[in-house]
């Protein structure tokens, strides 16, 4: 007898434990099919053991479940459906047992099953109830079908309507929630243009930046409350005041509003009123404080809801900055006639003055952060700019620079060029919110009187006032158009004494492009043309060094490489490769004749008209001279003697325009196919040289495979 392994008994448990809950919701409805679970007077030692199996199912599902929940795990649809299967075999079994009338634990089962499961799960639980209830109908009414219907109907109902309730409610708390938090933000970021520490409209710091901008203002504005609350609760216990607050003005300077306060009352007025009117608009106008007290009550105190408590004593300071000019009112008041002294006075004035230093506090951090963070993106924009090689490096650097360091909604670059004598200006990289811009890149325009062409025509930033003031804000040309802007600045990217192009940036804030937000863009168009023409050079190098000067393909050295590279491919894949030597016939006798201008002109039109037939996977090069080289991948020698046929019948039908008058010429070629002729490099070539020699010496004009040269060469031996 073999002994059993000590690791299967563990492994046999774990998928016992597994499956136990299945088994156990299986039992009860194999049982209810049989007919059993009649009452608890029938109950026999057979059907406790199986109801006693399910409670033990429903226990092992519940806490596989919370233990994944616990550590994190995904929770899995089987684990759902075992627990929701073995409680609705469990609301089934009680209702068999106790009779028609606990049915409606079986809805209670529904709500839980579609209000806490995941809907997948949820809807197969129903499926499953509808089983049982298909089994179970039968026991609790004379009538299957009569019973059933209605129980289907009821319970698929009450799901649906059910999940339907609970999503709306879900959907509803979200909505509060997320319209609580706007209105914390809008709160939060009134009470900062309040304390100054944001310009009325500004958001200024770029989309990237605008979730650690919301936290900044969030900790400034909780900063200045908490100095406030606490400057105010001293000044109250010091005064002996029934109420101590701190009134400042708004962004507009034009009305007051308590934003902080220590009082007894539950009538105090939180909104904004005129801020000159009453007692407390003397003390802004003025800047000077009041002690104000009648036994019979002050009138006019705003800062008082309707039927408040009657103000016997009163006393405000103006609240002033570093130049003197009042931001608002500190007071304290009495219900009791009890004047305050001029020491009160004193008090009072010196809180004032600390809850404006806290607010200057925050200010002034604030300044030196949004600096800082301006300083590190605009050396960060310069950088990326600096590390850019390409044209479309120094595109992509400009736009996400520029983005960052104001709130824009659209951004473009333009390229100027000449065409046919004529200037054309091309939109090389837009961007804008939700990338709705992007259809611009690559249109062209031609050149008008848009501010586009203008900053390109006078080398200046456009336009020199707002939008709004504009007869016409025609940026691009009539057919581009960018609708929505509040406002637009278009620089020129000024380099070696010429435009290349230009930035376009614009915002539907008015405010957004201002300011340091203005120098700095500016700046970076500066430095974005620098980086343009730098590229374009580079790119003007590279061209250099791996194409002819004369004819615009590609020349002997490239040629080489792309050959070793075409060649090694072919050979790893098993694939077909050809050679194809192109030699203008009597090119030497059109130099001789209507000389070398004439022989470039030539050269220049057999090399368009070889790019024009070869197609874009070939390789087109000058291989010397009068004579040009083909490299074709993935063709054979039948595949190559089609085109060469075709670009010998264009040349010789195409007359080459020079100064002498037209001039046409004909071309021989010489093909040579991997494997069929060779597998080297150097053996095609020479192959197609003397392919490209033999068909010279055929008369010229004509095309040769390296095969033909075999069949000749056979033909004189034998002969």
């Amino acid at each position: 007898m073999r002994p059993i392994d000590s690791s299967t008994a563990p492994k046999a448990l774990r998928a016992a434990a597994e499956h136990f809950p299945t088994f156990a919701a299986l039992l009860i409805l194999a049982r209810l099919i049989q007919g059993g679970f009649n009452g608890v007077h029938w109950l026999g030692w057979w059907e406790v053991a199986i109801i006693a199996s399910l409670l033990l199912g429903i226990a092992i599902s519940a806490v596989r479940r919370f233990q994944r929940a616990a550590s994190g795990a995904r929770l899995r649809l089987k684990d759902d459906l075992q627990l929701g299967s073995s409680l609705i075999a469990a609301g089934y079994t009680v209702v068999s047992i106790g009779g028609p009338v606990l049915f409606p634990i079986v809805y209670l089962l529904m709500a839980f099953v579609v209000g806490f499961l995941p809907r997948a799960a949820g809807l197969t639980l129903v499926g499953i109830a509808l089983v049982f209830d298909l089994v179970t109908a039968g026991a609790l009414a004379g009538s299957r079908l009569v019973t059933l219907v209605p129980h289907a109907t009821f319970l698929i109902s009450f799901a649906a309507l059910y999940h339907l309730v609970l999503t709306a409610r879900l959907a509803a708390a979200r909505r509060a929630e997320s319209q609580a938090v706007k209105r914390r933000i809008a709160e939060v970021e009134e009470r900062a243009r309040t304390f100054r520490l944001m310009s009325s409209g500004s958001g200024g710091e770029g989309r990237s930046a605008h979730e650690e901008h919301e936290k900044w203002l969030l900790a400034s504005v909780k900063e200045i409350e908490g100095a406030m609350g606490g400057a105010l609760e001293i000044a109250q216990i010091a005064l002996r005041s029934h109420t101590c607050a701190a009134l400042l003005l708004g962004p507009d300077d034009r009305s007051l509003k308590l934003y902080e306060c220590r009082s007894a009352s539950d009538s105090v007025n939180r909104q904004r009123f005129e801020a000159g009117e009453g007692i407390l608009g003397g003390v802004v106008r003025r800047n000077v404080p009041v002690r104000m007290n009648s036994a019979s009550g002050l009138k006019g105190l705003r800062y008082y809801e309707a039927g408040a408590k009657t103000i016997a004593s009163l006393l405000a300071v103006p609240m002033l900055d570093g130049n003197g000019i009042s931001r608002g009112v500190v007071l304290a008041d009495r219900l009791v006639d009890e004047p305050f002294t001029e020491n009160d006075e004193k008090l009072l004035a010196a809180i004032a003055s600390e809850v404006w230093r806290s607010i200057e506090v925050e200010r002034v951090m604030g300044y030196i952060r949004r600096s800082r963070d301006e300083t590190d993106r605009f050396f960060r924009a310069i950088e990326e700019l600096n590390r850019a090689g390409s044209p479309e490096q120094v595109f992509v650097a400009v736009i996400e620079s520029v983005s960052r360091l104001a709130e824009l909604d659209f951004c473009a670059l333009t390229l100027v060029s000449e065409q046919d004598g004529k200037r054309v200006h091309r939109v090389v990289r837009a961007a804008g919110a939700a990338g709705r811009y992007r259809a611009l890149e690559g249109r062209i325009f031609a050149d008008n009187h848009g501010l586009v062409a203008n900053v390109i025509r006078y080398g200046t930033p456009l336009p020199g006032r707002e939008l709004q003031a504009m007869d016409q804000k025609v940026i691009f040309d009539e057919q581009i158009q960018v609708r929505g802007l509040a406002a637009v600045k278009i620089f020129p990217l000024n380099a070696a004494t010429r435009s290349l192009g230009t930035l376009v940036v614009g915002s539907r804030n008015k405010s957004a492009i201002d300011g340091e937000a203005l120098r700095m863009i500016e700046v970076i168009a500066i430095q974005a043309a620098q980086a343009v023409l730098r590229a374009q050079f580079f790119e003007q190098m590279e061209k250099m060094a791996i194409t002819d000067g004369l004819t615009g393909v590609l020349n002997h050295r490239t040629f080489q490489t792309r050959a070793d590279e075409a060649i090694a491919q072919a050979k790893r894949y098993g694939r077909h490769c050809s050679i194809v030597l192109v030699d203008v016939d009597h090119f030497k006798s059109v130099n001789d004749t209507h000389g070398h201008p004439a022989g470039d002109r030539v050269l220049q039109g057999v090399a368009r008209i070889l790019k024009q037939q070869a197609r874009d996977t070939d390789v087109v090069a000058r291989y010397g001279g009068e004579e040009f080289v083909i490299v074709m991948p993935e063709t054979d020698a039948r595949g190559a003697r089609v085109i060469a046929e075709r670009i010998r019948e264009c040349v010789a039908s195409t007359p080459f325009s020079t100064e002498a008058g037209p001039l046409k010429v004909t071309v021989s070629l010489g093909l040579a196919a991997h494997p069929a002729d060779a597998t080297e490099k150097k053996q095609l070539i020479d192959l197609a040289d003397q392919a490209l020699y033999q068909a010279k010496r055929q008369g010229r004009n004509r095309s040769l495979m390296a095969a033909q040269l075999r069949a000749t060469w056979r033909a004189q031996r034998t002969g």
